[in-house]
């Protein structure tokens, strides 16, 4: 069984801050102040999910921010793969997995880290090689209960939970052995990024990247 290339890059760069921003972006002159932001705060690795008509251009004006490494989230299908891998993705993440996306990934090269909320799930991608994967949505599908049982039976596993996790409740999570990060949309609230207001976010950044990690 060999391993999934990107899996190790992925773990490298989940590792790189605790929390990774899910950021939805509406006005795409919104994108580049906010990475600053986000990135000055001490939080390098975005995904950006392809929820909204800016996302794409979103994506390639983050992508140009000194010390940013943007990724696309919300990647359903071939066709998404393709659009963020040309506006300068550098990794993908999927709500979940399908035999197609993890093909156009691989024939695209974009490390992809996809989502699981089952044991079933998670073993189907460990069969494929991959190490490295999101558990969504991770407060619905059992939280850090779920991840402590599956850290017994796939011990080899890394995971990024996502989904209804704040900064109260990230800790639970990043003191599990087998959580490299999480992910939340808490660190852009859509009030702050349309008031433009990138020291309350670069704040909330930094607060994020002391957690213990």
């Amino acid at each position: 069984m060999q391993g999934d290339p990107g899996s190790q890059m992925l773990e490298t760069l989940l590792t790189r801050a605790p929390v990774i921003p899910v950021l939805v972006i509406d006005d795409v002159a919104k994108a580049r102040p906010l990475a600053e932001a986000l990135v000055a705060g001490g939080l390098p690795v975005l995904e950006v999910t392809l929820r909204t008509p800016a996302a794409l251009d979103a994506m390639a004006a983050m992508a140009d921010v000194p010390g940013a490494v943007v990724g696309a989230g919300t990647l359903l299908g071939p066709d998404d793969v393709a659009a963020a891998r040309n506006a300068g993705a550098q990794f993908g993440v999927s709500p979940g997995a399908t035999p197609r996306l993890i093909q156009a990934a691989q024939e695209q090269g974009l490390p992809l880290l996809p989502g699981i909320a089952t044991p079933s799930e998670a073993m189907t991608l460990r069969e494929q090689g991959h190490r490295v994967l999101k558990f969504f949505p991770a407060a619905a599908a059992g939280g850090v209960d779920m991840l402590k049982s599956l850290s017994g039976p796939l011990p080899d596993l890394r995971f990024c939970p996502t989904g209804g996790i704040g900064h109260d409740t990230a800790r639970d999570y990043l003191c599990l052995p087998n959580v490299l990060c999480v992910g939340g949309s808490w660190l852009a609230p859509r009030d702050r990024v349309a008031a433009g207001d990138w020291d309350g976010i670069r704040t909330l950044a930094e607060e994020a990247a002391r957690l213990p990690h």
